[in-house]
């Protein structure tokens, strides 16, 4: 080979020489050992599983940064680091201790199994500041829903040997958080008094100690929303509003005033009704009969919604299951009449697949399935399902009902309800005094529960005693005897009348229906 090309071949394998340090250089020098230092439950090897970059790989710092975020996002770990020592890669990571055990502290409402059913965080778990923050606010928003609104929650964590913590839930639950007053604003026909009788919600008063329905809650103030428009709505009153509904705490944390801003609209009566079948069949029949409100009478919802009721339950049974009656409202302001078309459609042909019920810790099932319109396997309808939900509410068993529909994982034409419930109180206990001709001065006091058992029974009994009379009475009844929509129930009573006064005798009485 001549010179000049000696030369050549040497200009090219410095060339190559550079590039490749360039690269060398830009990518970094392999990693020739991962080091896992600091764990002492969780294995080297799940830690290496969640790294990016494996033995043999270049020093990359982009790579790097992220095995750092993966190591973080575990949750297992407090603290991580990952640096350098020659050609190893080192990972120190500081272990998040386990659960060991998990206490309430200052809770005297309400129980600690209450309060654990509350808390996703549990005894061998991984704790993390997250999951704890996330615990107390629940904690705190359990409180609230019970009225209590001063309520403070502080964890405190005891470390124990092998890097386990004892979890503590510090609570003061503060005074509870009363409704002081209900305002009203922009109602003209119906008097505050008038409407806060419709609300579920009270004013705190010193004879309502055995109540809850003076302290405020969130949910409740929405339901009473819904029963304030309900309350228009079957006066006539089509175009109502409510505006707003506030709740403000006392500067001091110890009561709340409900405003409620509405608009009431004008009364109307309503014009001309008709019933629009586009379902051939049911084009031929006479449907006004099924219409449970007639024109120059004031327009009542609740009418309404027993019209569509009653018109879907007339098309199934002239065997049309899938259909859809719907409203068509059309005002007309200057004459505050309201015109109805109730316009009947085939409907998409769907079926319940199933009922599930949730959140009934005491009530049974079978109190909530009786009362739905609809059962299992039945053809899907908005409106039964409108008056089922109406139905639960009204046993007045639960704070709050929610019910909606998910599609079915099986079938196309299936749905399955969801019902989701949340108990309340069901128990009265009152105390009376008086005075009486007859008895003289007397004293009573009764017990009731709505709800007994979690069967939907009615119990009653009550003791009164006086000078010259005590009487006890009880009484049961069953909503739903041998299963059927029959109440069935009865009524004892013992009556010792003290009558010497009178006829030099006593009288005893004992009886029952």
């Amino acid at each position: 080979m001549s010179g000049f090309g000696r030369m050549w071949v040497s200009v090219a394998l410095m060339l190559v020489g550079l590039m490749w340090g360039a690269a060398r250089a830009e990518s970094g020098e392999a990693i020739a050992q991962i080091v896992i230092e600091g764990n002492q439950r969780i294995e080297a090897e799940t830690i290496r599983s969640y790294l990016l970059v494996q033995e043999g790989h270049s020093f990359d710092p982009e790579r790097i940064d992220r095995s750092l975020k993966s190591l973080f996002s575990t949750g297992l770990f407090a603290d991580v680091t990952l640096h350098r020592q020659g050609d190893h890669l080192v990972v120190s990571v500081v272990e998040n201790p386990i659960i060991n055990r998990i206490a309430f502290e200052g809770n005297m409402r309400v129980k600690d199994d209450v309060l654990s059913q509350e808390i996703q965080l549990r005894p061998r778990v991984v704790y993390t500041r997250t999951k704890v923050q996330n615990d107390v606010q629940r904690l705190i928003d359990l409180y609230r829903r019970r009225g209590r609104f001063a309520a403070t929650v502080e964890p405190k964590i005891i470390q124990k040997e092998q890097n386990r913590v004892d979890l503590v839930f510090e609570i003061n639950e503060g005074q509870p958080t009363y409704v002081q007053r209900i305002n009203f604003i922009g109602n003209r026909r119906y008097s505050d008094s008038a409407l806060r009788e419709v609300l579920t919600t009270q004013e705190e008063r010193w004879y309502r100690f055995l109540s809850s329905t003076d302290t405020y809650d969130p949910d409740r103030l929405t339901y009473d929303r819904e029963l304030l428009r309900r309350f228009y709505l079957q006066h006539g009153h089509v175009d109502f509003q409510i505006v707003s509904a506030v709740a403000e705490l006392t500067p001091d944390r110890s009561g709340f005033f409900i405003t409620f801003t509405i608009e009431e609209g004008e009364r109307y009566r309503y014009g001309d009704i008709t019933v629009d079948a586009k379902v051939s069949a049911l084009r031929e029949r006479d449907l006004s009969e099924f219409v449970a409100s007639r024109e120059g009478e004031w327009y009542n919802a609740n009418e309404v919604e027993k019209t569509v009721q009653k018109l879907t339950d007339a098309a199934g049974a002239m065997g049309h299951a899938f259909v859809d009656v719907r409203t068509q409202l059309k005002r007309d302001r200057e004459k505050q009449r309201v015109d109805i078309v109730y316009d009947i459609q085939e409907g998409p042909r769907v079926f319940i697949e199933r009922i599930d019920i949730s959140g009934n810790v005491r009530t049974l099932d079978a109190v909530i399935r009786r009362e739905f319109r609809v059962v299992e396997g039945d053809a899907f309808n908005t409106a039964k399902l409108r008056r089922s939900k109406q139905r639960i509410e009204n046993l007045n068993f639960f704070e709050k009902v929610d019910i909606h529909t998910v599609p079915s994982e099986t079938a196309p034409d299936r749905t399955v309800v969801k019902v989701a419930v949340e108990e309340k109180s069901t128990g009265d206990l009152s105390f009376g005094v008086g005075w009486s001709t007859t008895a003289g001065a007397m004293m009573e006091i009764g017990l009731r529960e709505r709800n007994l058992l979690g069967r939907g029974q009615d119990l009653r009994t009550s003791l009164m005693v006086g000078q010259r009379r005590v009487q006890i009475d009880a009484s049961f009844t069953e909503p739903y005897f041998l299963d059927r929509d029959l109440a069935a129930g009865f009524d004892v009573f013992a009556i010792q009348r003290n009558l010497q006064r009178e006829s030099s005798y006593d009288s005893s009485s004992l009886g029952g229906a």
